[in-house]
Protein backbone atom coordinates (compact mmCIF):
# COMPACT_ATOMS: atom_id res chain seq x y z
CA UNK A 1 0.00 0.00 0.00
CA UNK A 2 1.43 3.69 -0.69
CA UNK A 3 1.76 6.07 1.55
CA UNK A 4 -0.15 9.27 0.61
CA UNK A 5 3.01 12.02 0.05
CA UNK A 6 2.08 14.75 2.64
CA UNK A 7 3.81 18.26 1.09
CA UNK A 8 6.59 19.49 3.10
CA UNK A 9 6.30 22.47 5.18
CA UNK A 10 8.41 25.16 3.15
CA UNK A 11 9.73 27.42 5.78
CA UNK A 12 10.08 31.46 4.87
CA UNK A 13 13.46 33.29 5.29
CA UNK A 14 14.93 36.72 5.25
CA UNK A 15 15.92 38.59 2.18
CA UNK A 16 19.78 38.52 2.66
CA UNK A 17 19.69 34.62 4.03
CA UNK A 18 21.08 33.82 0.72
CA UNK A 19 24.60 34.87 1.19
CA UNK A 20 24.66 32.88 4.18
CA UNK A 21 24.54 29.98 2.08
CA UNK A 22 27.70 31.21 0.65
CA UNK A 23 29.58 31.45 3.81
CA UNK A 24 28.38 27.90 4.70
CA UNK A 25 29.77 26.75 1.11
CA UNK A 26 33.07 28.51 1.51
CA UNK A 27 33.26 26.21 5.52
CA UNK A 28 32.34 22.73 3.00
CA UNK A 29 34.51 23.78 0.43
CA UNK A 30 37.42 24.17 3.04
CA UNK A 31 36.65 20.98 5.23
CA UNK A 32 36.19 18.88 2.20
CA UNK A 33 39.24 20.19 0.36
CA UNK A 34 40.11 19.17 -3.09
CA UNK A 35 37.78 16.80 -3.71
CA UNK A 36 35.15 20.06 -3.53
CA UNK A 37 37.50 22.23 -5.72
CA UNK A 38 37.89 19.28 -8.61
CA UNK A 39 34.62 19.38 -9.35
CA UNK A 40 34.57 23.18 -10.51
CA UNK A 41 38.24 22.01 -12.31
CA UNK A 42 36.25 19.15 -14.51
CA UNK A 43 33.74 20.94 -15.04
CA UNK A 44 36.05 24.48 -15.83
CA UNK A 45 37.88 21.46 -18.43
CA UNK A 46 33.96 20.22 -20.02
CA UNK A 47 33.44 24.22 -20.50
CA UNK A 48 36.88 24.66 -22.04
CA UNK A 49 36.55 21.65 -24.36
CA UNK A 50 33.44 23.03 -25.66
CA UNK A 51 34.93 26.34 -26.08
CA UNK A 52 37.76 24.34 -28.41
CA UNK A 53 35.31 22.71 -30.69
CA UNK A 54 32.89 26.01 -31.11
CA UNK A 55 35.61 28.96 -30.45
CA UNK A 56 34.89 29.57 -34.46
CA UNK A 57 30.87 29.23 -34.17
CA UNK A 58 29.89 31.79 -31.48
CA UNK A 59 26.33 30.89 -32.99
CA UNK A 60 26.62 27.95 -31.21
CA UNK A 61 29.41 28.67 -28.89
CA UNK A 62 26.77 30.77 -26.77
CA UNK A 63 24.17 28.32 -26.45
CA UNK A 64 26.26 25.74 -25.67
CA UNK A 65 27.48 27.18 -22.67
CA UNK A 66 24.48 28.48 -21.43
CA UNK A 67 22.81 25.16 -22.16
CA UNK A 68 25.74 23.65 -20.03
CA UNK A 69 24.64 25.40 -17.34
CA UNK A 70 21.06 24.34 -17.40
CA UNK A 71 22.43 20.88 -16.45
CA UNK A 72 24.73 21.51 -13.62
CA UNK A 73 22.40 21.13 -10.71
CA UNK A 74 22.22 17.55 -11.67
CA UNK A 75 26.32 17.94 -12.53
CA UNK A 76 26.66 19.22 -8.71
CA UNK A 77 24.89 16.18 -7.52
CA UNK A 78 28.02 14.72 -5.41
CA UNK A 79 28.68 18.30 -4.48
CA UNK A 80 25.05 18.14 -2.33
CA UNK A 81 26.14 14.33 -0.78
CA UNK A 82 30.23 16.10 0.36
CA UNK A 83 27.82 18.74 1.99
CA UNK A 84 25.21 16.10 3.58
CA UNK A 85 28.18 13.95 4.99
CA UNK A 86 29.75 17.22 6.29
CA UNK A 87 26.16 17.48 8.15
CA UNK A 88 26.16 14.36 9.49
CA UNK A 89 29.89 14.47 11.05
CA UNK A 90 30.96 12.13 8.30
CA UNK A 91 34.56 12.07 5.98
CA UNK A 92 33.75 13.86 2.61
CA UNK A 93 36.25 12.41 0.06
CA UNK A 94 36.17 10.38 -2.74
CA UNK A 95 34.53 7.84 -1.73
CA UNK A 96 31.46 9.84 -0.94
CA UNK A 97 31.23 11.20 -4.56
CA UNK A 98 31.87 7.33 -6.08
CA UNK A 99 28.93 6.38 -3.98
CA UNK A 100 27.16 9.17 -5.61
CA UNK A 101 27.56 8.40 -8.58
CA UNK A 102 27.92 3.93 -8.99
CA UNK A 103 25.91 3.38 -6.12
CA UNK A 104 22.85 5.69 -6.08
CA UNK A 105 20.63 2.68 -7.48
CA UNK A 106 21.44 0.64 -4.24
CA UNK A 107 19.26 2.95 -1.98
CA UNK A 108 15.98 1.67 -4.41
CA UNK A 109 14.18 -1.19 -3.25
CA UNK A 110 11.85 -1.35 -6.52
CA UNK A 111 13.86 -1.27 -9.46
CA UNK A 112 10.98 -0.71 -11.87
CA UNK A 113 9.68 2.00 -9.52
CA UNK A 114 9.61 5.25 -10.64
CA UNK A 115 11.39 6.54 -7.30
CA UNK A 116 14.32 4.26 -8.88
CA UNK A 117 14.75 6.38 -12.05
CA UNK A 118 13.48 9.81 -10.33
CA UNK A 119 16.81 10.97 -10.38
CA UNK A 120 17.95 10.15 -14.21
CA UNK A 121 14.33 11.53 -15.21
CA UNK A 122 15.23 14.73 -14.02
CA UNK A 123 18.79 14.81 -15.56
CA UNK A 124 17.72 13.47 -18.90
CA UNK A 125 14.68 16.84 -18.72
CA UNK A 126 17.49 19.08 -17.83
CA UNK A 127 19.69 17.79 -20.78
CA UNK A 128 16.17 18.09 -22.99
CA UNK A 129 16.09 21.82 -22.06
CA UNK A 130 19.35 22.48 -22.79
CA UNK A 131 19.64 20.79 -25.90
CA UNK A 132 16.44 22.76 -27.11
CA UNK A 133 18.13 26.20 -26.00
CA UNK A 134 21.64 25.44 -27.65
CA UNK A 135 19.19 24.79 -30.92
CA UNK A 136 17.11 27.80 -30.24
CA UNK A 137 19.82 30.05 -29.65
CA UNK A 138 22.13 28.79 -32.58
CA UNK A 139 18.63 29.04 -35.17
CA UNK A 140 18.21 33.18 -33.82
CA UNK A 141 21.91 33.95 -34.22
CA UNK A 142 22.07 32.28 -37.35
CA UNK A 143 19.15 33.34 -39.30
CA UNK A 144 18.25 37.40 -37.51
CA UNK A 145 21.67 38.47 -37.07
CA UNK A 146 22.95 40.90 -40.66
CA UNK A 147 26.09 39.14 -40.72
CA UNK A 148 27.52 35.60 -40.21
CA UNK A 149 28.24 35.48 -35.80
CA UNK A 150 31.40 33.60 -35.73
CA UNK A 151 33.45 35.36 -32.80
CA UNK A 152 32.43 36.85 -29.53
CA UNK A 153 33.31 39.88 -30.83
CA UNK A 154 31.48 39.64 -33.93
CA UNK A 155 28.55 38.44 -31.10
CA UNK A 156 29.12 41.78 -29.53
CA UNK A 157 29.68 43.83 -32.46
CA UNK A 158 26.37 42.29 -34.41
CA UNK A 159 24.19 41.59 -31.98
CA UNK A 160 25.00 43.22 -28.54
CA UNK A 161 25.64 46.65 -29.86
CA UNK A 162 24.04 46.41 -33.41
CA UNK A 163 22.14 49.53 -33.44
CA UNK A 164 18.54 49.32 -34.45
CA UNK A 165 18.11 45.66 -33.97
CA UNK A 166 16.13 43.78 -31.32
CA UNK A 167 18.19 40.58 -31.54
CA UNK A 168 20.33 40.58 -28.56
CA UNK A 169 16.53 41.41 -26.68
CA UNK A 170 14.95 38.80 -28.35
CA UNK A 171 17.74 36.12 -27.01
CA UNK A 172 17.96 37.45 -23.71
CA UNK A 173 14.00 37.12 -23.77
CA UNK A 174 13.96 33.48 -24.71
CA UNK A 175 16.55 32.34 -22.29
CA UNK A 176 15.01 33.89 -19.56
CA UNK A 177 11.62 32.26 -20.46
CA UNK A 178 13.62 28.95 -20.41
CA UNK A 179 15.49 29.65 -17.30
CA UNK A 180 12.69 30.82 -15.27
CA UNK A 181 10.77 28.03 -15.32
CA UNK A 182 14.11 25.62 -15.22
CA UNK A 183 15.60 27.60 -11.79
CA UNK A 184 12.04 27.55 -10.31
CA UNK A 185 11.68 23.50 -11.07
CA UNK A 186 15.62 22.60 -10.06
CA UNK A 187 16.29 24.99 -6.95
CA UNK A 188 15.84 22.33 -4.43
CA UNK A 189 14.86 19.26 -6.70
CA UNK A 190 18.07 17.37 -7.01
CA UNK A 191 19.10 17.84 -3.39
CA UNK A 192 15.71 16.68 -2.36
CA UNK A 193 15.71 13.60 -4.53
CA UNK A 194 19.38 12.66 -3.43
CA UNK A 195 18.10 13.23 0.62
CA UNK A 196 14.50 11.82 0.02
CA UNK A 197 12.68 9.05 -1.00
CA UNK A 198 10.42 11.18 -3.20
CA UNK A 199 9.63 11.19 -7.02
CA UNK A 200 10.55 13.86 -9.50
CA UNK A 201 6.52 15.18 -9.70
CA UNK A 202 6.89 15.76 -5.98
CA UNK A 203 10.06 17.32 -5.66
CA UNK A 204 9.69 19.38 -8.93
CA UNK A 205 6.57 20.85 -6.87
CA UNK A 206 8.42 21.03 -3.83
CA UNK A 207 10.63 23.71 -5.78
CA UNK A 208 8.00 25.86 -7.25
CA UNK A 209 6.39 26.09 -3.72
CA UNK A 210 9.65 27.17 -2.17
CA UNK A 211 9.37 29.50 -4.84
CA UNK A 212 6.27 31.20 -4.06
CA UNK A 213 6.61 31.39 -0.59
CA UNK A 214 10.53 33.06 -1.28
CA UNK A 215 9.84 35.01 -4.24
CA UNK A 216 12.18 37.71 -3.14
CA UNK A 217 15.19 35.95 -1.49
CA UNK A 218 14.80 33.44 -4.19
CA UNK A 219 14.89 36.10 -6.70
CA UNK A 220 18.32 37.47 -5.28
CA UNK A 221 19.31 33.71 -4.76
CA UNK A 222 19.04 33.54 -8.55
CA UNK A 223 20.80 36.98 -9.00
CA UNK A 224 23.59 35.62 -7.11
CA UNK A 225 23.99 32.31 -9.67
CA UNK A 226 23.71 34.22 -12.57
CA UNK A 227 26.08 36.61 -11.68
CA UNK A 228 29.04 34.13 -10.34
CA UNK A 229 28.55 32.17 -13.10
CA UNK A 230 28.92 34.98 -15.91
CA UNK A 231 31.89 35.98 -13.65
CA UNK A 232 33.54 32.19 -13.92
CA UNK A 233 32.83 32.61 -17.77
CA UNK A 234 34.20 35.80 -18.13
CA UNK A 235 37.58 34.61 -16.27
CA UNK A 236 38.25 32.49 -19.49
CA UNK A 237 36.00 29.65 -17.23
CA UNK A 238 39.18 29.41 -14.58
CA UNK A 239 36.74 31.25 -12.29
CA UNK A 240 34.42 28.21 -12.20
CA UNK A 241 36.71 26.34 -10.29
CA UNK A 242 35.83 27.82 -7.24
CA UNK A 243 32.26 29.23 -8.34
CA UNK A 244 31.39 26.17 -9.30
CA UNK A 245 31.64 23.85 -5.77
CA UNK A 246 30.45 27.10 -4.01
CA UNK A 247 26.93 27.34 -6.04
CA UNK A 248 26.87 23.59 -5.55
CA UNK A 249 27.54 23.18 -1.50
CA UNK A 250 25.27 26.38 -1.53
CA UNK A 251 22.32 24.79 -2.87
CA UNK A 252 22.52 22.23 -0.38
CA UNK A 253 22.27 24.97 2.05
CA UNK A 254 19.65 26.18 0.75
CA UNK A 255 17.70 23.19 0.43
CA UNK A 256 17.99 22.40 4.42
CA UNK A 257 16.81 25.85 5.48
CA UNK A 258 14.02 25.83 2.94
CA UNK A 259 12.46 22.10 2.77
CA UNK A 260 11.05 20.75 6.36
CA UNK A 261 11.92 17.34 5.43
CA UNK A 262 11.18 15.37 8.81
CA UNK A 263 8.59 13.71 8.05
CA UNK A 264 9.65 12.39 4.81
CA UNK A 265 11.42 8.93 4.58
CA UNK A 266 15.41 9.24 4.44
CA UNK A 267 16.73 7.90 1.09
CA UNK A 268 19.11 6.07 3.41
CA UNK A 269 17.42 4.69 5.97
CA UNK A 270 18.47 7.59 8.39
CA UNK A 271 18.32 11.32 8.94
CA UNK A 272 20.33 14.33 10.43
CA UNK A 273 17.95 16.53 11.94
CA UNK A 274 18.47 20.15 10.40
CA UNK A 275 19.49 22.70 12.82
CA UNK A 276 20.16 26.43 11.75
CA UNK A 277 23.69 27.17 11.93
CA UNK A 278 23.87 29.61 14.74
CA UNK A 279 21.64 27.56 16.99
CA UNK A 280 23.79 24.97 17.66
Amino acid sequence: MTTPFSPPPIRTITLMRPLAWLGLAWHDMLRAGWVSFAHGLVLAAFGAAIVAVAHHRFWLLAGALSGFLVVAPVLATSLYALSRALERKETADWRVVAKTWLNWQNSHFNKWGNDYWCMVQFGALLALAATGWVLTSAALITLLAPVPVNTPFEFVHHVVLAPDSWLFELWLALGGVLAAPLFASSVVSMPLLLDRRVTLMQAVLTSWRTILANPVPMALWAALIMGFTLLGLGSLLLGLIPVIPMLGHASWHAYRELVDTSALPAREGYSTPYVRPGQR
